[in-house]
């Protein structure tokens, strides 16, 4: 997939998703799973909806 993620998006993402995770495994929720989206669309710098919308965080292309 074509890198879409720019620096601070994926540093957000990736934040916000351990904290998802986390706070699941805190309350036992299984809720905690939807933190695995913004984690992984962080660790890979793609973001399939990013792709559908034209959207790009990215400053140069990869």
């Amino acid at each position: 997939m074509k890198v879409n993620v720019g620096r601070a998006d994926r540093t957000l993402r990736v934040v916000a998703g351990l904290i998802i995770i986390a706070l699941g495994f805190y309350y036992q929720s299984l809720w905690g799973i939807v933190g695995l989206i913004p984690l992984f669309t962080g660790l890979f710098r793609s973001c399939a909806l990013y792709s559908i919308l034209g959207i790009n965080t990215c400053k140069r292309q990869s």
